[in-house]
Parts: C-alpha cells; structure tokens; sequence
C-alpha cells in the first residue's frame, strides 16, 4: 500500500533542517520503508524549503508512522505538522 506523508516545518526551522540533511537522507536510504517519491516543499519564492512530502510503501500506516517517528528530522523537531494517508495512485504521468 502506497502513504501520503505531508510534512510542515516550524516557523524558523531552516538552519535545524539543514543540519539534519544528511542523516535525513541516510534514513530514507536505509529501506525500512521504500520511498518511491520523496522532496521538500519550498516556499512561494520557489527556493526556501518550508517541509517535506514522501510516498511511502509499506504494508501499514503503523509502520510508516513509526518510521516518521525515527526521521532525523522528527527527531531533531524540524516539522510542525504531520499528515500521514493512504493513497491510491490512479494516473502516474513520469515516463
């Protein structure tokens, strides 16, 4: 089953995501749960990122929540809000 994850940063919380980047990275890299899409949210200026949305797969929403709890980023407080849901992929336009 494929997860939404949809993530918002607290307000000022650049400098901890980006102190965090490369753990952050590792993590996803570690396959406890496969990330199919994964990237910040950047702010209207195109450039700032302001959080983060991931589809997952994984066989639970228990399991893609505890991996959320573990994320670097969970752990150092970079995000303010959550959101985890199922999905169900209808259309996949990348080639």
């Amino acid at each position: 089953m494929r997860f939404v994850v949809h993530c918002l940063d607290k307000p000022e919380a650049l400098s901890l995501r980006l102190s965090n980047y490369e753990a952050h990275k590792d993590y996803l890299a570690s396959g406890k749960v496969a990330t199919v899409v994964s990237g910040p949210l950047v702010a209207d200026d195109l450039e700032t990122m302001i959080g983060s949305l991931f589809i997952f797969e994984a066989a639970s929403k228990d399991e893609v929540v505890a991996f959320n709890r573990a994320d670097p980023f969970t752990q150092a407080g970079v995000w303010e809000t959550v959101t985890i849901h199922p999905f169900l992929m209808r259309v996949d336009n990348r080639s």
